[in-house]
This record gives structure tokens, C-alpha cells and sequence, in this order.
């Protein structure tokens, strides 16, 4: 392909000419415009059209909600009501019961007081019945061992 001019390896390498008439200043700027326009409506749409993780987004804070508003109405049926209200019934009432109580003190303050004298003087006679039993045990106990020595002296000596 050789013209006139002696270019024909230009023209081989970069074609024929006609795709520059094709492709001018103004066809690409109208090209590019329209990807642009296309871009933007795409991000448009990203932006603003509800996506699938929105509503699964919704989904799960409304079942979420649901185990709430259950797990309140649970917490709600377990609250003692009838025990609350009769607490409080008990603290409304008047408080009268001091006086049985100071009352009923007194011969237990004297019952106890008689207990305690009566269990010092049981130690007292118990220490010496203690001491007098414990006396007597020695004896015993010194009485066999010294016949124990007397059995063992006999029997080495024949």
C-alpha cells in the first residue's frame, strides 16, 4: 500500500483515515458526556434506591423489636404484684406492736436472769463433784498401778 507520496507505511500502521473523521473533538466530548450522565444516574440510584440490606436491615430490627417488646411483657408477668401490694399494706398500717414487745421483754429479761444464776450455781456444785470424782479417779488409778508393779516385781523374782 504505498500512495503517491511514499507514506503507505504511515497509513498501514495507523489505518485508514476514515476513523478520523469518525472520532472529532466533538464526537468525543458528546461520548464522554454521556458516560458521565450515565454515572451519575447510577450513583443516583445507589444513593437513593432502597437497597436489599436496607429492608433485611428493617426486618431484622423488627423482629428484634418483637423479642423486646416480649422479653418486657415476660419481665412484667414476673414482677410479685400481690407480694408489692402486700408490703405495701403492711407499712400503711399503724405501728402498735412496741408495747407487746416491751411487755412480753420483761419476764423473759427475769426468765433469763434466773437461767444464768441457776447455771452458775450448777457450775459451782458441778466443779466441785468434778474435782471430788476426779480425785477418787486418781486414786483408783495409782491403786492398780502399784499392783501392777507389785504383779511384775513378784512374778520376776520367781
Amino acid at each position: 500500500m504505498v500512495d503517491n507520496h511514499g507514506h503507505g507505511a504511515l497509513h498501514a500502521l495507523t489505518g485508514s483515515s476514515s476513523w478520523r473523521s469518525r472520532l472529532s473533538y466533538r464526537n468525543a466530548t458528546v461520548l464522554l458526556c454521556f458516560f458521565n450522565v450515565v454515572t451519575i444516574i447510577l450513583l443516583l440510584q445507589c444513593m437513593f434506591a432502597p437497597s436489599n440490606k436496607k429492608f433485611t436491615k428493617n426486618r431484622y430490627e423488627s423482629v428484634q423489636l418483637r423479642y423486646i417488646r416480649e422479653s418486657e411483657a415476660i419481665r412484667r408477668a414476673m414482677v410479685p404484684l400481690e407480694l408489692i401490694k402486700r408490703v405495701k399494706e403492711i407499712q400503711q398500717e399503724p405501728y402498735i406492736q412496741p408495747e407487746t414487745v416491751v411487755q412480753r421483754k420483761a419476764p423473759k429479761q427475769n426468765s433469763a436472769s434466773d437461767l444464768s444464776k441457776r447455771l452458775k450455781d450448777l457450775q459451782a456444785l458441778n466443779d466441785a463433784n468434778s474435782k471430788k470424782a476426779l480425785d477418787e479417779w486418781r486414786k483408783r488409778k495409782m491403786g492398780r498401778a502399784k499392783q501392777r508393779e507389785m504383779e511384775k516385781n513378784m512374778t520376776a523374782a520367781t
